[in-house]
């Protein structure tokens, strides 16, 4: 009896134990990882990817034409350990007939989180206080001291009412949060009626809103979105908070609108590039709090979001449905 040819897999990082576990569990698969929390150099990755029939791979992964030229033709599946796709070259994969899976839904609660979190400690000023402390800064209880904007009775503009821009609604509610406004490709009235949230214009929502959360896909309508002209459109005490894609952002006008007292601050979870240079302005203002893309960063989402990668790559490889898989 011929024994069965093993399926190639490869994985461009370390991802969290449970998802290794199962696919060190498939005993028709062989399995290869590049062993690091580090991105796998280039070359590296088109040497490994040759003869692979199935990819794991990551948002900061660029898998393009030439990436998947290198794989060859036995590439059946792509499995990404995202709810983003557009590192992904889409119309060559399909063109392909490559099958994708993707992670949404399982990141939600955690990113929403963390949207609530980075817009309070931006709108409080959380950074900038700990250094007072730190630096000797606080002298004395001051009325005017470190005051900062408060979401009690306030009107909060959301871009892109998906899973995640509900679900930050969802937990700025019980602030006192007053009116919600959102803006998308279309209304949704089913899914804004939990917050009574009325569908505006951009330029209404940026003028009307004490908080702006970006929480919108990257597609060529919302690319640079966020631009000079809407930034002018925001009330001068607004606070901006994108945790989306840095690329629907336009970053040159962000920092102009941030130095210039525009607006009064912004949290920033995602930029262009990933990772900032440590010399970028925006890092010189202290009304911009900068995180490292940690939106889904809990232990448990985390482990969630890579059983999920590890199962839609296992299905696609057998010929079976996954469970999530784009549709391309």
């Amino acid at each position: 009896m011929r024994p069965v040819r093993l399926m190639k897999v490869f994985i461009t990082r370390r991802i969290p134990p449970e998802g290794s576990a199962a696919l060190a569990r498939a005993a028709d698969c062989e399995v290869e990882q590049w062993d690091s929390d580090e991105p796998i150099p280039r070359e590296d990755l088109e040497q490994r990817m040759a003869g692979a029939q199935g990819l794991l791979c990551l948002l900061s992964d660029r898998i393009d034409k030439k990436l998947l030229d290198a794989a060859g033709a036995n590439l059946k599946v792509i499995s990404t350990m995202s709810v983003g796709v557009d590192h992904l070259a889409l119309d060559e994969i399909k063109k392909r007939g490559i099958r994708v899976g993707y992670t949404p839904g399982v990141l939600t609660d955690a990113t929403a989180e963390l949207a609530v979190s980075l817009l309070l400690t931006t709108c409080r000023r959380l950074p900038e206080a700990i250094e007072e402390v730190k630096n000797g800064g606080w002298t004395s209880w001051k009325p005017l001291w470190m005051c900062g904007h408060g979401l009690s009775q306030s009107t909060v503009g959301i871009v892109g009412l998906g899973r995640i821009g509900q679900a930050i609604a969802r937990r700025l509610k019980p602030f006192g949060v007053r009116r919600f406004l959102y803006t998308g490709r279309q209304p949704r009235p089913q899914e804004a009626a939990e917050f009574q949230a009325e569908f505006v214009s951009t330029p209404k929502l940026a003028a009307e809103s004490d908080f702006i959360v970006v929480a919108c896909s990257l597609t060529p309508a919302t690319r640079g979105l966020c631009n000079k002209d809407f930034f002018q459109w925001m009330k001068k005490t607004a606070v901006f908070v994108n945790i989306s894609r840095g690329e629907v952002v336009d970053q040159d006008d962000l920092y102009q609108a941030l130095a210039s007292g525009q607006i009064a601050a912004a949290g920033l979870d995602v930029t262009t590039p990933e990772p900032l240079p440590t010399n970028h302005p925006l890092l010189t203002l202290k009304n911009c709090v900068i995180l490292p893309h940690i939106g889904s960063a809990t232990h448990r989402t985390r482990n969630i979001m890579s059983v999920l990668a590890a199962d839609n790559l296992l299905a696609g490889l057998r010929g079976e449905p996954m469970p999530s898989e784009l549709k391309l």
